[in-house]
């Protein structure tokens, strides 16, 4: 079964890595990395405000709500369409009090024309590490002590760069989103300005091998650019 938009994604850096600055303070992660298919179900780093300020922190992805009786809930709410987020109640309070992003080096989608959805992974030009909108929960399972922290992707309408393949994609923030996202006395006209299709160029594309398409598979190939038409390695045009 093929992953929602957005679905999976990576982030193949090693160790620590600066993210931004907010408010004065260099954002770094410590990653063990690398990974290459990271799926709904999965537990990865995700940036928030703690009590010391801005920290990496691992969570799960596919957000629970604090009201849910059922965990499988979290498979419905891998991502969370900013059009609606401030009135749904899956994402509400997440999005008025806990709000994160999510370091990625790229994410993928598949592009549903002919016979068979066909993988595309998308990345920065200089392949760099960015960040995704995200929101995040506490949840505590029944008859347990220890609660569960999830996190679900915040989406909005395609840019150029990825309408071809895609009507959505992943809310992208700059170092000034990234301030307005993460300050909780932001404005919901301040979010909303943040959640926004990102400008055209900020993303290239290329074809995968299929074998991203199962959460089981974990490894270069995920990533690596793939043409089929020559079975070799290598990147092809956008358009």
């Amino acid at each position: 079964m093929l992953a929602p938009m957005c679905g999976r994604f990576s982030l193949t850096s090693r160790g620590r890595t600066r993210i931004a600055e907010v408010e004065g303070q260099v954002v770094e992660i410590e990653h063990p990395g690398p990974r290459y298919n990271v799926a709904p179900g999965q537990s990865t780093v995700v940036i928030r405000r703690g009590e010391g300020g801005i920290q990496g922190v691992f969570l799960r992805w596919g957000l629970i709500p604090s009201w849910s009786k059922d965990p499988k809930i979290a498979f419905q709410c891998v991502n969370a369409r900013g059009e609606t987020v401030a009135t749904r109640p899956a994402f509400r309070e997440a999005f008025r009090r806990r709000r994160c992003a999510i370091p990625v080096d790229g994410f993928f989608e598949w592009e549903r024309s002919g016979e068979r959805p066909l993988p595309w992974r998308f990345l920065r030009p200089d392949r760099s590490v960015f960040l995704l909108a995200g929101l995040w929960e506490t949840w505590r399972p029944p008859g347990e002590e220890v609660d569960l922290e999830t996190f679900t992707v915040v989406t909005t309408g395609a840019n150029a760069d990825m309408d071809p393949v895609h009507d959505r994609m992943p809310v992208l923030l700059d170092p000034g989103g990234l301030r307005i996202w993460l300050d909780p006395t932001s404005n919901p006209d301040s979010l909303r300005s943040v959640m926004q299709p990102s400008p055209s160029a900020t993303l290239f594309r290329h074809r995968v091998s299929t074998i991203v398409n199962s959460a089981r598979n974990e490894d270069p190939a995920c990533v690596e650019p793939f043409n089929e038409h020559t079975s070799a390695q290598g990147f092809l045009p956008l358009g």
